[in-house]
């Protein structure tokens, strides 16, 4: 039946127009994409024939198909080498790491040594500079500058430690033996020069445990006491000097106390 309508219009036509023109968007997004190369591969495909719609739509798709497989290369790559950025940061933040925590353990290392020498270097001045008495648990029996004729100065130059016969002696300090021997009235004795350059001496003696030149500590044994020389009975003679031989005495008792012995 014929009411005037207008022929349709080809349904051909409309869809080959609609998909001319999507797939040419396709195309020139992938020839965006791809830097002229989609560009290059789809050009004749639409100039090889005009006529035929099906076949410059199936080479378009195939331009955009490469396109998209080329941008997933160049995506892959990107993320290949964003991967291998991060891994070689990481490493070198390790390497960093470890780096720092050798300086660290190596500066931790070179303090405790450095207060090792410290602690060593202060226990050997203590050690150097501490002063005991001659003879442990006694007492003064006689004091310095005491007068009688027993004396040829006419008084005490030192004072005598009650002791009985055996008794150890003890190197009142550190310091080196300058005598040891007979010494006269003094009989066996041992003088010692400190560290401080003063002097002590030991007289009386029944022993003698130490010689000339060796180094002594204090506290360390030197002697037995005894009643040797110019005395009346068993006791330790002890003087303290300015120098080694007779004459230099100072008051004992004094000297002692001014080392730090409690006496």
């Amino acid at each position: 039946m014929a009411f005037g309508s207008r022929p349709a219009a080809s349904g051909k036509h409309r869809g080959s127009s609609r998909l001319s023109r999507k797939t040419a968007g396709y195309a020139g997004i992938a020839a965006l994409a791809t830097t002229g190369v989609v560009a290059t591969i789809a050009a004749p495909a639409f100039a090889a024939d005009n006529g035929g719609n099906n076949h410059s739509q199936d080479n378009t798709l195939g331009a955009v198909v490469v396109a998209d497989e080329l941008q997933g290369d160049i995506t892959e790559q990107a993320d290949s080498q964003q991967r291998a950025a991060a891994k070689a940061q990481a490493e070198a933040d390790a390497k960093q790491q470890a780096a720092e925590a050798k300086r660290l353990a190596e500066a931790k290392a070179k303090a405790e040594r450095d207060a090792a020498e410290r602690a060593a270097r202060e226990e050997e001045r203590k050690r150097l500079n501490t002063f005991v008495a001659p003879v442990d648990g006694s007492y003064v029996s006689t004091q310095y500058h005491a007068g009688g004729g027993m004396w040829s100065s006419g008084s005490h130059t030192g004072i005598d430690f009650h002791a009985d016969e055996g008794t150890s002696v003890h190197a009142v300090g550190a310091g080196v033996v300058v005598e040891a021997g007979w010494g006269g009235a003094y009989g066996n004795n041992v003088v010692i020069k400190h560290n401080d350059g003063t002097y002590t001496q030991y007289g009386h003696m029944l022993r003698l445990n130490v010689s000339v030149g060796q180094q002594v500590t204090a506290g360390q044994q030197i002697g037995l006491s005894g009643s040797t020389g110019n005395s009346s009975g068993p006791h330790l003679h002890f003087e303290a000097r300015t120098g080694a031989k007779y004459g230099s005495d100072i008051n004992p008792l004094a000297y002692l106390r001014s080392h730090g012995v409690d006496l």
